[in-house]
């Protein structure tokens, strides 16, 4: 499949109908058409047509599948079946507002009903959106939407010189005390933006757990800065972190406090497996669908201190603060 995908068109379908009238197979239909022989099956399956009232039309026909495909899109599509949302979008957008400025602002406000910017942008360029003439509100005036791949591509938010690949090999096989691993717990979107920080040493497994209100960068990255800056320098040599956005504000850390960090490859989240394997043991009392909002930081602590006090096989049944504690000692 190509970067650009088009719908069967009517005059497809209507060849669709001949051909299955014909008993031609959907394998041959595909070559025919140029099709992927999963897209023939599959509108076979999605547009079979069977009506009780007229039991004895069944079967698949051209322009009644055209017409359920359109209904099932525009059923699909949030600003065509929610009017009072289009309403409210559309007159921003009229007033001035950019999609990223309406989108930004239900978030503002929690609303239970809210669309993200492509999804308005979306609308904008289809066939409702320019029907109304919305693009002309827009700030570029574009009738026509850029295609993606030709947009300007933002230069990368981590340097190529903090990748997990350039750790030291004493970091990845534990052999070295004082590297911490970083992740963020999220939770339900409509309990609001708080979350949790989670830090784990990886020699001795010892968890920190922090609260923030909400994912942007600097809080974040402050909260875990004041939380390790007061342990000596040998206990806190590294961080490893995915390249989640809330970690974007990562050279901050190393000049506050002259902490190393590295940064999993994109999508592999495995490559920091001890803060993962935490973050499970966490869930038991931080679930997805708990309100972060009414934990405290003392009910936060509690939970850390249970983490940190419970026997673990690969510390040969030591608890990891009674572990952190030798190390700190040892130093």
């Amino acid at each position: 499949m190509g970067s650009k995908y088009s719908h069967l068109t009517l005059e497809e379908r209507r060849k669709i109908e001949r051909w299955r009238q014909a008993k031609v197979s959907p394998c041959r239909m595909a070559k025919i058409l140029g099709r992927h022989r999963s897209t023939i099956f599959r509108e076979l399956k999605r547009n079979h047509f069977q009506d009780e009232q007229l039991p004895d039309i069944v079967g698949y026909f051209a322009v009644a599948a055209h017409q359920e495909c359109a209904t099932r899109r525009s059923r699909k599509r949030k600003l065509i079946k929610h009017s009072d949302l289009r309403h409210l979008v559309t007159d921003r957008i009229k007033d001035g507002w950019t999609p990223e400025q309406i989108a930004g602002r239900m978030r503002y406000e929690g609303a239970s009903h809210r669309v993200c910017q492509e999804t308005i942008y979306r609308y904008i360029y289809s066939k409702e959106g320019l029907a109304q003439e919305l693009w002309w509100y827009l700030p570029t005036h574009r009738k026509s939407r850029k295609p993606r791949r030709a947009r300007k591509r933002l230069p990368p938010k981590f340097h190529r010189d903090v990748s997990i690949l350039f750790r030291p090999d004493a970091v990845a096989h534990r052999q070295e005390f004082g590297h911490w691993e970083g992740d963020l717990m999220l939770f339900k979107q409509h309990f609001g933006s708080g979350n949790v920080t989670s830090l784990v040493e990886r020699v001795t497994r010892f968890t920190v757990l922090l609260k923030n209100d909400n994912r942007k960068t600097l809080p974040v990255l402050g909260k875990v800065i004041d939380a390790i800056r007061h342990l000596p320098i040998r206990s806190r040599k590294s961080i490893t972190f995915d390249r989640g956005t809330e970690f974007v504000a990562w050279p901050h850390l190393q000049a506050e406090i002259g902490t190393q960090t590295w940064f999993c490859d994109p999508s592999a989240p495995w490559q920091k497996g001890t803060v993962e394997n935490t973050n499970r043991r966490a869930r038991r009392w931080l679930p997805r669908k708990l309100n972060m909002s009414r934990v405290t930081d003392l009910e936060l602590k509690g939970i850390c201190d249970r983490l940190n006090a419970t026997p673990r096989k690969c510390l040969g049944w030591k608890t990891p603060a009674e572990v952190f504690r030798e190390k700190m000692l040892a130093q």
